[in-house]
């Protein structure tokens, strides 16, 4: 059955009396598998999957291109997040002492409901458990020593936060994505405008690698990603999908001063401020 198709399902996953436990909401209250129920605002989440893998596509969006100034795209190109990366709604967004440019990025998580492998654009729709609001977070600090693999800009402990829950019998394709830094919408995009969309990247990347269930697959961001402050509330919204809140936190550094420190480059700038900062 096609994850597009109706009705809507939820399913948020809660830490409860010592566990682990999937619920369903019902209004402002979560109703657990025995009948009982909590109240949302006292809910404490976890991540609505547990993935072996998280992939994550460079542009998908015009607007983001055309902001970084590169030519069209014929393909897309990926990078991998450590699945210590994961994050949940209501989690903290810890910007180590020393960094400066901890950017948001609203995206769309495509999560994996079964096994996939040289699966048709087609196909895909029928392996994918849901989708859910996610923020793909980065200290553009370490781009001049990571730009490639994207590890320590993008790989850092709690960059990936995902939730609240899980959705499907949504079709995500008319969705729009929103991003608000203390309320103030800062990204807006159509899920159409994808240069790629969610199908093509998933039936290609399944080509070369097996999907397992939980495995997430993030789709890109539109323009205007800037830098987090410490105390800033940053929202993810995708419409008919859910909304994703974090705070940013400042944490102290590494102990241990060795390997490349938070640089400060024109081509840090140039990523982390966009336009704005181009000419820094």
């Amino acid at each position: 059955m096609s994850v597009l198709d109706g009705p809507r399902e939820e399913r948020r996953r809660i830490f409860h009396e010592g566990l682990p436990v999937w619920v369903r909401v019902d209004g402002e209250r979560l109703v657990l598998p025995d009948g009982r129920s909590v109240a949302e605002t006292e809910a404490t989440y976890l991540a609505p999957c547990d993935p072996t893998k998280i992939l994550c596509i460079h542009l998908n969006y015009d607007s983001r291109r055309i902001e970084f100034k590169a030519p069209a795209l014929t393909t897309p190109t990926y990078f991998q997040k450590p699945t210590t990366a994961l994050n949940v709604h209501r989690g903290k967004l810890n910007r180590p002492a020393g960094c400066q440019y901890l950017n948001y990025e609203g995206e769309v998580a495509a999560i994996v409901g079964k096994p996939m492998r040289n699966v048709s654009r087609d196909e895909v729709w029928d392996c994918l458990a849901g989708f859910a609001p996610a923020n793909d977070v980065g200290a553009h600090d370490f781009r001049d020593t990571d730009s490639g693999s994207m590890l320590r800009v993008k790989g850092q402990d709690g960059f990936c936060p995902i939730g609240p829950g899980i959705v499907r019998g949504v079709d995500i394709r008319r969705s729009t994505l929103k991003t608000f830094v203390n309320g103030k919408v800062v990204q807006e995009a159509a899920v159409a405008d994808m240069t790629f969309g969610i199908d093509y990247l998933l039936a290609d990347l399944a080509r070369h690698i097996t999907f397992l269930p939980g495995d997430i697959v993030l789709t890109g961001t539109p323009a205007f990603s800037r830098p987090m402050f410490p105390g800033d509330s940053v929202e993810v919204e995708v419409s008919g999908i859910g909304r994703l809140s974090n705070t940013v936190q400042e944490t102290p550094a590494p102990s241990h001063r060795i390997g490349h420190q938070p640089t400060d480059s024109v081509e840090v700038r140039r990523v982390a401020l966009g336009s704005s900062g181009a000419a820094s």
